[in-house]
């Protein structure tokens, strides 16, 4: 019995806290079917609306503002640029073909060295965007988003060199890689939009 009215103070402090402390407060920021709204509306004029839904909508990092589309779209586009220079890499090693090939290859795989190193550059750049120096980040992002995107296209019309079954794999992925990279450039012309100044689409 002295134990139990030891523990009465107690048990009457909790009573009285707020419900609002202990509930965990609602973040609309957090909610799924916002994203997904976001995700689709923000995409509906891209370049290529159904890829950018569909590369935005599996991204595993946060999706809520124009900023966070933007960057998820960088990252997107930047993992696919490795993915395609490590290919690229693997494909020189085998010592295979022509010389013209290997010389349009080698090419390529400069290019999309450069574009890895843009993409990078670009991603850095919007995660540490600042009010102050907010434009002059985001000329940086949309000239090297571009140059990235112009390394693609010189890439694929290297690939008349390749033979024609290499070709056309490479010019899937590559194709493919040049998209992604035109939806981020999208997004980041629209981020920039979303502060006031208009841009042209890509």
């Amino acid at each position: 019995m002295r134990f139990l009215l030891s523990l009465l103070p107690l048990l009457l402090l909790l009573h009285s806290l707020p419900y609002s402390a202990a509930a965990p407060k609602h973040n609309p920021h957090n909610n799924p079917t916002n994203s997904s709204h976001l995700v689709r509306s923000s995409c509906s004029h891209a370049s290529y609306p159904n890829l950018c839904i569909h590369s935005l909508s599996t991204y595993a990092g946060p999706a809520n503002t124009p900023r966070d589309l933007a960057q998820a779209a960088v990252t997107v586009s930047l993992s696919r640029a490795r993915r395609i220079s490590s290919y690229l890499a693997q494909l020189s090693n085998s010592d295979q073909g022509t010389k013209r090939e290997r010389s349009a290859l080698s090419a390529c795989i400069d290019l999309m060295s450069e574009s890895v190193d843009e993409l990078t550059r670009t991603l850095d750049e919007l995660k540490h965007l600042h009010a102050e120096t907010f434009r002059f980040q985001m000329s940086n992002a949309q000239t090297w988003v571009s140059a990235a995107l112009t390394d693609d296209d010189t890439c694929l019309d290297g690939f008349e060199e390749l033979d024609v079954k290499v070709k056309a794999d490479m010019k899937r992925k590559v194709t493919n890689a040049a998209r992604v990279t035109s939806n981020a450039l999208y997004l980041i012309n629209r981020l920039d939009e979303s502060r006031g100044r208009p841009r042209s689409q890509p």
